[in-house]
């Protein structure tokens, strides 16, 4: 009996086997028939995002698509698949990858830097490798490319990631069958980068700026060589030459970056494509204004794992904030018009993918949109559209073959074809037994529950009564098997069912008990109890996703502030101005500027503050700060970066611009460090908390650069255990000085002369160099120098190689040993900026005193004191009251040097720095006096925009509290829930200061 049992299910499978869709077998008499006309008919396919085919037929031969439509004529020797009920889509594309290329590993020569190159016949930088070709290094990754077959690509781009210029990357088809060419195209892409190449150690770049630099005069020496200016060959620059037309592709890997890169592409007429870093939504509008087109990532983060408080109290607001609204990135861009493609980069497995992109969807991504940035968008990118991307006509066979709608989760892919050949992802015969059943066994009835992946399906049964049964299922070519454990709980014994699925409504077969009788055992499908039907809804459900604010950061804004008509009214005014400082004194503030200044002033239309018992400022300005500065203070890598600016490199999302502006500081001057004897031009800025880095730019204010003398220069003090770089001495730093303006002069005699003599001259085009240009400006007395300075030796020396050049030092900073060479300064014409009594911090500062700012005054000269440090710049005008203690300064003199004294050294007084009408409203409103410990400020405006007010930031404190508490609750609840967590962390921020060496 037994026998013939088994004969009789044995004979079923064979029948359903023969009636199944096995219509491609795999073996080598059928493999790749290229010459062979497929048929895939009654699809719902999806020929692009916009045109779908209901029942429709593709035609493929030959790798590619014949015919797609409704009355596709199918030859007599095709093959053809009957797709009944399934849908076929384009394989996506990820322009973004590595893959096939060996990541280059660390391969630097000794500990030292380098500050010069070995190469030669290439560009002097070693982190410009446009020479290198990712075609001549690629290696097909079977197993890689099958991770991305399943994942639904069937083309992916690929590059060497290495280096700020790093060659061009290649198309790749991700065909698995061994002799076909992989390359859709060898040179497709040019590849940028803000990382250096680890296979060398030159120094130089070491900062975000001197890599901006770098490409700039990568740039310009360029096309000076394409101009055939050049006595020599370059590899590196022909390469970059040959290669201008093709795509260009810039790693920014951030929203700030996207923005500085989108303004190096407008200066050399560049079209970058910008792979981001899904930060996009935290600076939308001004992404939106680049009109660049993005490739975006979807590695969504992790939740935190919270439920220890203490550890909880360590996370940043905004990593809390940045998980819960990242998943919106997606849709944000694509609500404001950014064309962008999608890629699989960061991710820490490619199986993700598909989870975070249905994440997206689920916060609102349309999933047309999202069919886009897979398929047509990178085709359109890569100038591909007619090959790849869709199923039109000529294009590769490239296609998915799913159970449904893709963007589904129920949705089963199932085949992955490129180039007409198939890669299974899972058995297009297998049936979707993914339900909820009443099983039945003998008397007994239990509750199945099957879901999970439809060839791997995970179970749970329960009795009638809700009790949980110990059960596993497996699931191969129909057949299912589910062990039960039973209800005897002294033995491990197991009811042993089987079944061939026919029918997923209905399945049946032999059931083996564990007494070993056998049986019929049946389950039959049921709708979704209410219990899943809950689960189901919470499992769409979205968090609260909270309001981007600008900066997204504590203390953000949920709207850019604006301008207001104010009127503050019976205030003590600290003028700055001759009529010193006025009592119960009205001040208007209309347009952004000083309106008026007197009693008994009105305005309709204004906003009035009872400014009784408070007095009021114009804002405080701190000549010398590096607060609000990306990826490095210093470039160091060379003995010179006069090419470099702190222009590029501000950083409108530091919470210390918040906090200045909690202390009354209205402007700054970002200063480059103090690596160098010649360093970078600075930023003037003006704190306007919220708004973009180029906003913060203070307009048509005057060009400076730093300088610096002493111990940092010249290595002292870097820990490096030999030091290789010039000048390693003082007398060798005011050589550094002499052999550069020599230099610059020579330069700015070429480039004249060359301007001289016209179109038609017979001269060639002198080479740009941006770093020449800048010192021939200090020459041309249109660029500052801001120096930091200690020892008087090293004072005196600048001042006479500047009058040797025929120009004046502007500012002395920190000069804490201004006091003994004062009246050497007050000849040369230079203004002081230092510190009121920083002492003994190295061995240089020996000879500080508190004095030496009220020493300088009585010479004088102009003297402000300034900052360096992110935390002194926040009590500047207790500093300034250091002044009237050490030295008898008086109270309005003392203020002036935070106020209108650093204006007068930035060429900026007639614009800031006192309350006069016409100037900028650039005041501060405080509680008291406001060189008391006790002043606080209550109101800071910029231009007449209210960028800080203490009532307000009272009512934000409580909604930051209430905020973080809603975060935590919804990580808790996501890992109660059984989702994926990472430990918590604390981001610790470095706060730059002059000597801050940093990669």
């Amino acid at each position: 009996m037994r026998k013939i049992l088994l004969i009789l299910i044995w004979s079923v499978f064979i029948i359903q086997k023969i009636n199944a869709q096995e219509y491609f077998p795999n073996n080598e008499s059928t493999k790749n028939k290229s010459s062979v006309f497929i048929a895939l008919s009654n699809a719902k396919i999806y020929v692009s995002p916009n045109q779908i085919i209901e029942k429709g037929t593709m035609l493929i031969k030959d790798g590619k698509v014949v015919s797609v439509g409704t009355s596709v004529a199918i030859p007599k020797n095709a093959m053809e698949i009957n797709l009944d009920g399934k849908s076929v889509y384009p394989s996506f594309i990820d322009m973004y990858t590595n893959f096939g290329i060996e990541v280059p590993k660390i391969s630097r020569e000794g500990n030292n830097p380098l500050y010069d190159t070995k190469r030669k016949g290439y560009y002097w930088n070693e982190h410009i490798k446009t020479e290198v070709n990712a075609n001549e290094l690629f290696k097909f990754d079977q197993s890689k490319a099958e991770e991305f077959l399943k994942a639904g690509f069937g083309v992916v781009g690929t590059h060497i990631p290495d280096g700020i210029a790093r060659g061009t990357g290649a198309l790749v088809l991700l065909n698995n069958e061994k002799e076909t060419n992989k390359f859709l195209s060898p040179v497709a892409t040019n590849h940028f980068a803000f990382t250096k190449s680890v296979t060398s150690n030159q120094a130089y770049p070491s900062s975000l700026m001197g890599m901006l630099a770098l490409l700039k005069q990568m740039y310009h020496d360029a096309s000076w060589y394409k101009g055939g200016n050049s006595d020599y060959k370059d590899a590196s620059l022909e390469a970059l030459i040959k290669n201008e037309k093709i795509v260009q592709i810039f790693a920014s890997e951030d929203k700030l970056n996207s923005l500085r890169v989108a303004k190096l592409g407008n200066e050399f007429g560049i079209n970058y494509i910008l792979k981001g870093s899904g930060n996009e939504f935290e600076r939308i509008d001004e992404i939106k204004k680049t009109n660049a087109k993005f490739i975006i990532p979807i590695n969504f983060p992790e939740g935190y794992d919270v439920s220890d408080p203490y550890q909880a109290n360590q996370m940043e607001l905004a990593d809390l904030r940045f998980w819960n609204q990242a998943p919106t990135n997606p849709k944000l861009l694509s609500d404001n018009g950014i064309v962008f493609a999608l890629t699989t980069d960061k991710l820490k497995k490619l199986e993700d993918f598909r989870t975070n992109l249905l994440k997206a969807i689920k916060y609102g991504f349309d999933k047309t949109r999202a069919l886009e940035a897979l398929t047509t968008i990178p085709a359109s990118l890569l100038g591909k559209s007619n090959e790849i991307g869709s199923l039109k006509n000529g294009a590769y066979a490239n296609f998915l073959i799913t159970s449904g709608d893709i963007f589904d989760a129920k949705t089963t892919v199932y085949e992955n074809w490129v180039q007409g050949n198939k890669f299974i992802i899972n058995d297009m015969n297998l049936k979707d037994v993914r339900a909820e059943y009443q099983l039945t066994l003998g008397q007994e009835t239990y509750k199945l529950k099957v879901e999970g992946e439809v060839s791997s399906p995970k179970v749970e049964v329960k009795t009638s009564q809700d009790k949980k049964v110990n059960s596993k299922l497996t699931l191969a070519n129909n057949w299912m098997n589910l062990l039960l454990k039973t209800a005897d709980s002294t033995k491990t014994e197991f009811h042993r069912l089987t079944a061939f699925v026919s029918d997923p409504n209905l399945i049946s077969g032999k059931a083996v008990l564990a007494s070993g009788q056998e049986i019929y055992w049946s389950a039959k499908k049921v709708p979704a109890s209410a219990e899943t039907k809950k689960e189901e809804e919470k499992k769409n459900e979205i968090n609260k996703v909270f309001p981007v604010t600008y900066p997204n950061l504590p203390y953000g804004n949920l709207q850019k502030p604006a301008q207001k008509t104010i009127l503050f009214k019976n205030v003590t005014v600290w003028t700055n101005e001759k009529d010193g400082i006025l009592e119960n004194t009205d001040v208007l503030v209309k347009n952004g500027k000083i309106a008026a200044v007197g009693k008994n002033i009105s305005d309709p239309l204004a906003t009035i503050v009872d400014g009784k018992g408070k007095h009021l400022t114009s804002g405080i300005i701190d000549e010398h700060s590096h607060i609000a500065i990306s990826r490095g203070v210093n470039e160091g890598g060379h003995n010179s970066s006069a090419e470099v600016t702190i222009e590029d490199v501000v950083n409108s999302d530091d919470i210390n611009i918040y906090r200045n502006l909690a202390g009354g500081v209205t402007t700054s001057q970002l200063l480059h460090g103090s690596a160098n004897p010649i360093g970078g031009r600075s930023a003037i800025v003006r704190w306007k908390w919220g708004l973009s880095p180029d906003e913060m730019i203070f307009q048509n204010s005057p060009k400076f650069i730093k300088f610096a003398l002493g111990e940092n220069v010249k290595q002292s003090n870097w820990g490096i255990q030999n030091p290789t770089r010039f000048p390693q001495s003082r007398m060798g730093v005011e050589q550094v000085f002499i052999d550069y303006f020599t230099r610059a002069q020579e330069y700015d005699k070429i480039w004249k002369a060359f301007n001289s003599q016209g179109k038609k001259g017979s001269l060639k085009q002198p080479r740009v160099d941006l770093e020449l240009q800048t010192l021939a400006e200090i020459i041309n007395k249109k660029r500052f120098i801001s120096c930091h300075s200690y020892v008087q030796s090293e004072i005196l020396n600048l001042m006479r190689v500047a009058e040797k050049f025929n120009f004046n030092v502007n500012t002395f900073t920190h000069i804490l040993e201004g006091y003994k060479v004062a009246d050497e300064m007050k000849k040369h014409g230079v203004g002081a900026s230092t510190f009121s009594d920083w002492w003994a911090y190295k061995f240089e500062v020996n000879d500080a005193i508190p004095y030496n700012a009220a020493l300088m005054q009585k010479q004088g000269l102009t003297v402000a004191i300034n900052s360096d440090d992110a935390e002194m710049s926040r009590r500047l005008n207790q500093e300034a009251a250091k002044a009237v203690k050490y030295g008898g300064v008086s109270e309005e003199d003392a203020w002036k040097m935070v106020t209108l004294n650093p204006a007068k050294l930035l060429h900026l007084d007639d614009r800031v720095g006192s309350i006069k009408v016409g100037k900028d409203a650039d005041i501060v409103l405080w509680s008291d006096n406001p060189l008391s410990i006790y002043a606080k400020a209550e109101k800071t405006l910029v231009e007449g925009v209210v960028y800080f007010d203490k009532d307000s930031d009272e009512a934000k404190r409580k909604e930051i509290a209430k905020e973080r508490a809603e975060l935590i609750m919804q990580m808790l609840q996501e890992k109660n829930q059984g989702m994926a967590t990472q430990p918590v962390s604390k981001k610790e921020k470095v706060l730059y200061h002059c000597d801050t060496l940093e990669e």
